[in-house]
């Protein structure tokens, strides 16, 4: 697989879980500390991991470490980057929306 699609996939994946959509939306309001982020969600410290590795990697969010706690952040360009993923993977062109008639119709 090429590596633009591991990563495509990434940022997919990073939106394909309940939890992860919930820490999103808590990101919208600005920087919020793991902290912050276990006692609004009730997971355990080791599952908010898991779930901000994810987010990371994708490039969606961001982390900085203060002390023992990190403190995340949603990256502007990372969720430009997703939304302009989703817009050229949906994007129709008539010469491919022709095709995909014939085929499938």
């Amino acid at each position: 697989m090429e590596n633009r699609h591991i990563n495509n996939a990434k940022v997919f994946k990073a939106f394909c879980d309940e939890n992860r959509l919930q820490i999103l939306e808590l990101l919208q309001t600005g920087e919020k500390c793991a902290c912050v982020l276990l006692e609004s969600l009730k997971i355990s410290q080791p599952t908010l991991s898991h779930h901000m590795k994810i987010l990371c990697e994708s490039g969606i969010v961001t982390g900085r470490k203060e002390g023992k706690w990190t403190h995340y952040s949603i990256s502007h360009e990372g969720a430009q980057g997703a939304q302009s993923l989703l817009a050229k993977l949906t994007a129709l062109s008539l010469s491919h929306e022709s095709a995909g008639e014939a085929i499938c119709g």
